[in-house]
């Protein structure tokens, strides 16, 4: 069942999330995620949000999604993205057939 990661996260470190950045797309395009939104300036349309970017990705699956997660490649690059953003990642299962 198809999974997705959605990321929200506060930039805390410029210099070092745009590190991650950087090497994110060459690291995720050897799984078989797909990046589906990355924006930094999302139209809030209900309530409050206090974040300063929003990241949506798909996954065929859940072992997917940790294959790339859990990945010493993606471990690798993910130190800057910790020492440069704060936030939190879900991960939603998808509707299925619907």
């Amino acid at each position: 069942m198809t999974v997705y990661a959605l990321a929200q996260i506060s930039i805390t470190d410029r210099a070092a999330y745009e590190r991650y950045q950087a090497r994110f797309m060459e690291v995720f395009q050897r799984f078989s995620g797909r990046l589906l939104a990355a924006d930094e300036s999302p139209s809030v349309e209900e309530g409050r949000w206090d974040r300063d970017k929003v990241i949506l990705m798909s996954f065929p699956d859940e072992a997917a999604f940790r294959a790339w997660a859990d990945s010493p490649a993606y471990q690798e690059i993910a130190r800057d993205r910790h020492a440069g953003s704060d936030g939190v990642v879900l991960l939603v299962k998808g509707l299925g057939g619907l």
